[in-house]
């Protein structure tokens, strides 16, 4: 069994920290055996030596090695790719095609970014895990294959789980054996160390004096976060080294090369959201139409009360509730009783309704035209305009603050007004 300090040299794998030492001596002791194995880690912390390790030292060296990133395959792609399709299978399918598994059979599958799968191809993968067996897409043959599975993830698997988003009984299958690799920050001692090595390699490549750190520079190197991790730092290196004259680099340089932490990154908002919080504009949406709904039930019960008890002894009872309906205050919108039996009662803003309904004396009092109920949809658009103003009044032309009350995103506020003209 060759020693972790060999395997370093071998694969060109530059640190002493502890945990990668740690990570290193895993990948030599499952390598022998065919359990699969998952390596974990942020993003450019280097997960791609782990699986090279593990099918170099296994029974396997003499097989076919094949390294998949499954995010950057098309959702409807990524069966065809794996696992292979017949000819005619789907539209540009014009011969039969292997897939990955098939092809990498007696061999290593490197299955990198492995929670980014969709769930189809989860159920798929798990049953390769358990039996071997899998099935060409528009094919009904099962075909077997003797593939070894290492897989590797930056996502916190527990959480995709939790969502719904990667299966439980498979992150069990793929993880027989988990392997950490620590974030460049946690490896302080190392950091210096892999500078100069990039220092040198961008130095041979451009045929060019290799950059050196003053001390305060070396400092600075060791406190930043590195939040891309091991492909950052090549990346300032490579940049420093091809775009400055000088050799020499000061802390004032380097920090010329490195982005304000924080500023420079995508931030990461967290999906929660508190009850009394509408969350999207869809869920507004739906409050406004039960509430239209709420008013049409209102209006259809006081005008079977019209109707069976007399317009003079429902105007009193529900005067609340007509005026809710219909507003008050305005002379167009009054409304005036002058005989039980005459349906003038619906006031004047409402007439084109009034003709809607049916009365039948055969049947049961009414009958409610559709057209009410479509009318009072149309009036969504009102409805929603009416509260954008409100809210906006309220809050002096400040579209944050009305957003936030209104419980959508400033964007699709801003969107809203443009839409109606507000």
């Amino acid at each position: 069994m060759e020693s972790v300090q060999a395997i370093k040299q071998r694969f060109e794998i530059i640190g002493n920290n502890p945990k990668l030492n740690r990570a290193i001596e895993k990948a030599i002791q499952v390598a022998p055996t065919d359990i699969s194995v998952l390596v974990v880690g942020e993003s450019g912390v280097g997960k791609e030596s782990i699986p090279k390790i593990i099918h170099s030292l296994s029974h396997r060296k003499h097989g076919k090695y094949i390294a998949v990133n499954c995010g950057a395959i098309p959702e409807g792609t990524i069966d065809s790719e794996l696992f292979g399709h017949e000819k005619g299978a789907f539209t540009g399918a014009t011969s039969t095609r292997e897939g990955y598994f098939e092809v990498a059979s007696g061999g290593t599958i490197f299955l990198d970014e492995v929670g980014e799968l969709p769930l189809t191809t989860q159920v798929r993968l798990l049953r390769v895990l358990e039996n071997g067996e899998f099935i060409k897409v528009g094919s009904s043959q099962v075909q077997k294959t003797d593939v070894r599975i290492v897989a590797a993830t930056n996502v916190n698997m527990f959480e995709a789980i939790e969502k719904g988003k990667f299966r439980e009984d498979l992150y069990y299958r793929l993880s027989t054996v988990d392997i950490a690799l620590p974030p460049l920050r946690e490896r302080k001692e190392d950091i210096h160390l892999l500078f100069r090595k990039f220092s040198s390699d961008f130095a041979h490549k451009y045929k060019m004096p290799s950059i050196k750190l003053d001390d305060q520079a070396v400092q600075l190197l060791l406190q930043f976060r590195w939040s891309g991790n091991i492909r950052q730092l090549r990346n300032v290196a490579e940049q420093i080294s091809v775009l400055e004259t000088t050799r020499d680099i000061s802390i004032a340089t380097l920090k010329s090369y490195l982005p304000s932490e924080g500023s420079n990154l995508p931030s990461v908002i967290k999906d929660k959201k508190s009850d009394s919080d509408f969350g999207t504009e869809r869920e507004i949406l739906y409050k406004v139409l039960f509430d239209m709904k709420s008013d049409l039930n209102d209006l259809k019960k006081l005008t079977m009360e019209l109707m069976e008890n007399g317009a003079s002894q429902v105007q009193e009872k529900n005067k609340n509730l007509i005026q809710k309906i219909y507003g008050s205050g305005q002379e167009d919108n009054e409304i005036e009783f002058e005989d039980e039996n005459d349906l003038s009662v619906i006031p004047m803003a409402s007439k084109t309704q009034t003709s809607s309904t049916n009365y039948d004396e055969n049947e049961d009092n009414y009958l409610f035209a559709e057209t009410v109920e479509e009318e009072e949809v149309l009036k969504l658009e009102q409805k929603e305009i009416e509260m954008i103003k409100k809210s906006l009044e309220k809050n002096k032309g400040k579209r944050k603050a009305a957003a936030d009350e209104l419980g959508i995103s400033e964007r699709t506020l801003y969107r809203k007004i443009k839409q109606f003209d507000l």
